[in-house]
């Protein structure tokens, strides 16, 4: 049974900063790219930031210059440090990762329970 257990969430004022965590715990043979998504009330979710393997980045254009998503592989573990939050970041964030459990098996995709993330004064 994989797991994957996010963390940090919280209630920040605009121009604050938070630090979100996920955790992935389980059998697991290799993690391939992780990331984090978000859902806001009303809206669609969508991708935040993903890292790979061998750590590429990639953002949405909103978050560009104000995220940065980093992993560390030996603890199977993704952050996202986000500063100089704005109301509209307001959302549940979503861990995702791409990964395969037993070296024989495809890659599946798994997902956090989400933690609910309100930027407002």
């Amino acid at each position: 049974q994989v797991q994957l257990v996010e963390s940090g969430g919280g209630l920040v004022q605009p121009g604050g900063s938070l630090r979100l965590s996920c955790a992935a715990s389980g059998s697991i043979f290799r993690i391939n790219d992780m990331g984090w998504y978000r859902q806001g009330p009303g809206k669609q979710r969508e991708l935040v930031a993903v890292i790979t393997w061998g750590e590429d980045t990639n953002y949405v254009d909103s978050v560009k210059g104000r995220f940065t998503i980093s992993r560390d592989n030996a603890k199977k573990k993704v952050y996202l440090q986000m500063n100089s939050l704005k109301p509209e970041d307001t959302a549940v964030y979503y861990c995702n990762a791409n990964l395969v459990r037993y070296y024989f098996e495809n890659e599946r995709a798994y997902w956090g329970q989400g933690t609910q993330v309100t930027v407002s004064s």
